[in-house]
Formats: structure tokens, sequence, C-alpha cells
């Protein structure tokens, strides 16, 4: 083989290779845009917000729905202070957020609390600026008490102000942990935020000195629960595809995500 077909051959191999490169750089790119802007991955480790969202849902986060601020980019890097192009969360929403005492760990929550508000548990019945909060008994979800056994628990469809109707769960009745609680007046710029499993949640009730969540910053949130979009059983592998017939929950698929 002569050296000019040796040449043609090693361009078109060099070419070929930095076309690969494009293409993976620029398909990152995208990606990088989407997760940063747009929507972002998100899979729920924990039974605080049962049963509206299970362990092994992954759900979409929307990044627009509260703005900008610098935990809506990748390792959060600290570019400005505040938010760009900021809007208030709604009361219920059930949002991702930056815990607030390492500003790292990502918590899911649903918004109870609005700045200036007053809320307290009192009897396991929630209070919001000293109006109790109207439940109504439902059939009952099947969950694990505290020593890990699935059973019964009492639930029921509780109605914020301004009308949004959510389910909860309280394993130990109204008399569980976090049932009474000292009167929270939530401050300015900030967000009280509680779960949906009631006795099981590690939340807003308690206060960031005890391991808690406390007060959370508008700042730390991340974005806005929209919609699950996979889901397998507990303790399941989401790669293990050979095992999805059995292990994916299929009912559970586009159901939103509050």
């Amino acid at each position: 083989m002569s050296s000019r077909n040796v040449s043609v051959a090693e361009k078109r191999e060099e070419g070929g290779l930095r076309e690969t490169i494009k293409v993976i750089v620029e398909a990152l790119a995208i990606a990088l845009v989407i997760r940063t802007l747009l929507f972002q991955p998100f899979v729920i480790p924990s039974g605080s917000m049962i049963p509206t969202l299970l362990v092994g849902d992954y759900v979409f986060v929307s990044k627009y729905s509260y703005g900008y601020s610098n935990y809506s980019i990748p390792f959060s890097p600290d570019l400005f202070s505040g938010r760009i192009l900021a809007s208030m969360p709604k009361r219920g929403d059930v949002a991702v957020f930056k815990l607030p005492r390492d500003n790292d760990t990502d918590y899911i929550k649903r918004v109870i609390g609005l700045p200036g508000d007053r809320i307290q548990m009192i009897d396991g019945r929630l209070y919001i600026n000293g109006v109790i909060v109207p439940r109504e008994p439902r059939v009952g979800e099947r969950s694990e008490n505290r020593e890990g056994r699935e059973v019964e628990v009492p639930t029921y469809t509780e109605t914020l102000p301004g009308g949004l109707a959510h389910t909860i769960i309280q394993i130990e009745g109204d008399h569980g942990v976090n049932g009474n609680t000292e009167l929270f007046v939530v401050p300015p710029n900030h967000y009280f935020m509680m779960g949906d499993n009631r006795d099981n949640s590690t939340d807003s009730r308690i206060p960031p000195e005890f391991n808690g969540v406390g007060y959370v910053p508008f700042e730390n949130l991340v974005g806005r629960a929209e919609i699950v979009f996979f889901s397998v059983q507990k303790d399941e592998s989401a790669l293990a595809f050979w095992r999805w017939p059995w292990t994916v929950r299929w009912e559970r698929l586009f159901k939103p995500a509050h």
C-alpha cells in the first residue's frame, strides 16, 4: 500500500474519531442543560412520603418551577446568591431541597408552611395559623410499622388551606412521634416541610441541632416533583432489567408525584 493511501486512511480514522468525540460532547452538553434548566431525575430513598411516593419511585423534578439558585446546578458551585427567575412555592407542593444543615443532602417533602405561617401539631392534628386542617378517614394503606411488619395503618385525606387534598398516614395514630410540637413561626424567605408519612418523617418539626430539617431557606429548593417515570419494588435494583417483569410497579408509572 502506498504512503498516500495510508495517509488517506489515517485521516479518515482521525476524522471519524473527532466526529465521535463531538457527538459525545454535544450529548453530554444537552443532558447537562436539561438537568440544570428543565428536569432532574430523583430516586425516593426512604418511606417519609408514603403513600404519595414509595421507596424505589423515580420522579422527574422540574428545575424551572421555583427559578434557579446555586443548588440548581450540579455540585452547587457558589456562583451567585438568591434565585434567578424566582417563583414562590405553593402550599402543598412536593419539593426537593438541599438539607439546610449540610447544604448537600437531597430531601423531598411537602410544603406545609409558607413565610409568616404559624404551624403546630396537637394530638396528631395539624394546625395552620390557629385553624385545624380538616381531614377525612379513608381506606387504610399498608405500610411497615416500627417492628418492620407490614400492617394496615390509619389513613386520611387532608385538605390544606387553598384546597389541595392529599393522603397522609399515621402509623402510630394521633399520639405518635412528633404528634405534639411547639408552635413554629416560619421566618421570612423560609418554608416548613413535612412528610406525608407523619410518624416516620424527619422534617421541619425536628430542628437541625437534633439532626432534623428545621426551616428550609427558599434558596435551598431544587425543584418541584412532577411525575413518577419509573418505579421498582423496595430493595430491588432498577438496573436489573431482566427482573423488571416482576419488580417494576407498572401501575405507578406516569402517576403524578404529588
